[in-house]
């Protein structure tokens, strides 16, 4: 793939036992698939830095690099804090993003691709465990946890804040019970995640022209101010209004022919902004432990936030994009989960009104 080339990505259904470890899974929700099965990241990796509360998964993507037998298999997971309050303008402290990756020859999976067959009975829908390491998961969100329940010892947990979370939900009443247990409340609804390449449209003039019959309206809207403001502030606010509508524009055009997709895919190449404010320098972007440069290889959409249900009359969790970005040389330093870097953008007050009315 180019730098140049976009691979989208839109939700579909998909039946559970192909959203699994041996399947190489691209998806959104539910639990991790994870791809190493020793080593996955502690509990205190995964909570958010702004509450300290464990995150929930949001989303992989299984993107091996053709090439580089290390990276054979390779997928990166990127969790998010469920706490609206921890969504503030921009802060991106509320979500992480770790990669993972195997050579073809390695301990859990097949040299050969997987079977297209659904498993046998001994498939564990509840990934309760890891097969291949015995490593135990948290039965609310499928991280590592070996904390079980000290009453009927049968669930684990990766900390004192879900095994609450659990037993008040539902597990008072089923512990030590043969119900089967009620799915889980922390989990986002899960989804596999199919790709297609992005067609390429003149989009770009177009939206050229869209910004043009913009600024001639915002100019025609702020008239009645000339008497109110000095000159150089009316230029100042143009500028911005100018660049912010500008960019705001572009990226409605780009996505009009696929207004489903949730993801974009393009390693090495560039994020889609959804305006003109916060946009990282190059110095924003830290290079990797390794030294080597990180580099942009996908984003989540906006638009993903209508599938997760996380709507609120108050407040909910929310971001214009996030933009990931890894290690351009993909290292392997010992780390089966190594964290990567994330980018939050969140849409101006101008654009969260403007999406409101429309």
């Amino acid at each position: 793939m180019s730098s140049s080339d976009v691979v989208l990505g839109f939700l579909d259904d998909a039946e559970p036992w192909r959203l699994r470890s041996p399947q190489f899974p691209s998806k959104v929700g539910g639990k991790p698939a994870w791809l190493c099965q020793r080593g996955p990241p502690a509990l205190a990796r995964l909570e958010c830095e702004t509450c300290s509360l464990p995150m929930a998964f949001l989303v992989q993507v299984y993107a091996p690099i053709t090439g580089q037998d290390r990276s054979f298999h390779r997928t990166l997971f990127v969790f998010c804090c469920k706490t609206p309050e921890c969504y503030t303008q921009n802060d991106s402290r509320c979500v992480k993003v770790f990669r993972s990756q195997l050579p073809r020859r390695n301990e859990f999976y097949s040299y050969d691709p997987p079977p297209e067959d659904e498993p046998s009975s001994d498939f564990d829908p509840d990934q309760s465990v890891l097969p291949a390491s015995g490593v135990k998961l948290c039965w609310v969100c499928g991280c590592p946890g070996n904390k079980a329940c000290s009453r009927c010892h049968a669930i684990t947990y990766c900390g004192k804040h879900h095994q609450t979370l659990h037993w008040k939900h539902t597990h008072k009443k089923e512990c030590g019970s043969s119900k089967e247990p009620t799915a889980s409340p922390f989990l986002f609804p899960e989804f596999e995640l199919l790709t297609e390449p992005e067609e390429e449209e003149d989009n770009d003039k177009r939206a050229e022209g869209d910004d043009e019959m913009g600024v001639t309206q915002t100019s025609a809207d702020c008239s009645s101010l000339t008497e109110m403001l000095a000159e150089t502030d009316l230029e100042d606010m143009a500028m911005h209004e100018t660049e912010d509508n500008k960019v705001f524009q572009r990226f409605k055009t780009k996505i009009a022919p696929e207004p489903q997709q949730v993801l974009r895919y393009s390693r090495g190449g560039s994020p889609l902004w959804v305006t003109s404010q916060h946009i990282p320098s190059d110095t924003d972007i830290p290079a990797c432990t390794c030294g080597a440069k990180r580099t942009f290889e996908f984003q989540v959409m906006p638009q993903l936030l209508n599938s997760l249900r996380v709507d609120s009359t108050g407040a909910s969790i929310d971001w214009g994009t996030l933009a990931i970005y890894t290690c351009s040389a993909s290292c392997n330093q010992g780390d089966q989960y190594c964290l990567e870097f994330i980018w939050k953008q969140d849409f101006s007050t101008d654009q969260q009104n403007q999406i409101k009315q429309s």
